[in-house]
């Protein structure tokens, strides 16, 4: 059965309506970043870039490195754009556009995010690079789809038990990454934990300007979680939903994070371009050596 025209929205060259991609544009490994501007960041690596699109805040470079060829596209901040990114991104693989029919064949792609984050333990410090193993995720974005088989159901009851968490706010779910992915990127260079996705920079992550939280102890109780020696290490704002997606379309997922904020000790990173490009550079390595 084909897919309506109000359901699979495309341009009328017949790109993917957001991304504005055509599936030929895309390589089976795909980066993720959240600035448009690290998209240069990242494509300046390359050997070769082979196209560049963009629209709105979607800007995606496509070339090759040391024989491989690979992605890099924004996404922008926060989980509601990793709804659009991911849908498409799966779109382009694994529907025919012109029938409009998902394939009989599917594709499973890699996905790698390469972003910032601040750490919520002592002992990470800025500009250390961490491997998220599972995402937490405080937004709603996983509840809109079937997705209990890939929750973890104890871990997250442990969670809300400690904290107390307010019925006000949206039930956390929590999803592993793809270990085979997170073993080609993992190193002794790597901290290694769970990371919360949030869905603010400020209030949400416990900062505070003008206006006072409704709870003011929410970092703390954050980080003194622990279940079986998992501790909540970061906080950012799209690893969970590229998690959730990534695991229900079928892809594999891995979130690199770059500690340029260490809550706790109220320190930031002096050079925090540095270090991005730090992480970016350890990344591309392992992925194409």
């Amino acid at each position: 059965m084909s897919l309506e025209p109000s359901e699979l929205i495309l341009n009328p060259d017949g790109s993917i309506y957001h991304l504005n991609l055509l599936p030929e544009d895309i390589a089976d490994t795909v980066i993720t970043v959240g600035d448009p501007d690290r998209v240069t960041s990242v494509s300046r690596y390359f050997d070769r870039i082979e196209i560049k699109k963009g629209k709105r805040e979607f800007v995606t470079h496509t070339g090759e490195l040391n024989g491989k060829r690979l992605s890099v596209i924004s996404t922008g901040i926060g989980t509601d754009n990793i709804d659009i990114v991911l849908n498409e991104l799966d779109a382009l693989v694994n529907i025919d556009l012109k029938n409009r029919q998902i394939k009989n064949h599917l594709k499973s792609i890699d996905i790698i995010r390469i972003g910032t984050s601040g750490s919520l333990q002592p002992d990470i410090p800025v500009d250390s690079f961490l491997l998220s193993e599972y995402a937490i995720g405080f937004d709603s974005l996983l509840h809109y789809y079937l997705s209990k088989d890939i929750q973890h159901q104890a871990l997250q009851e442990d969670f809300i038990k400690h904290t107390l968490w307010s019925k006000h706010k949206s039930t956390p779910y929590i999803v592993g990454y793809n270990s085979a992915l997170g073993d080609l990127l993992n190193s002794d260079q790597l901290y290694l934990g769970m990371t919360g996705t949030n869905v603010g920079f400020y209030g949400p992550q416990g900062r505070v300007l003008r206006l006072p939280l409704s709870d003011a102890d929410l970092n703390d109780k954050l980080a003194s979680f622990e279940y079986r020696g998992l501790k909540v290490t970061n906080l950012e704002m799209e690893t969970a939903g590229i998690y959730g997606l990534a695991k229900l379309l079928g892809h594999r997922a891995a979130s690199m994070n770059c500690i340029i904020a260490n809550r706790p000790n109220g320190t930031f990173s002096k050079d925090p371009k540095t270090s991005v490009d730090n992480l970016i550079k350890y990344t591309l390595e392992k992925l194409t050596n």
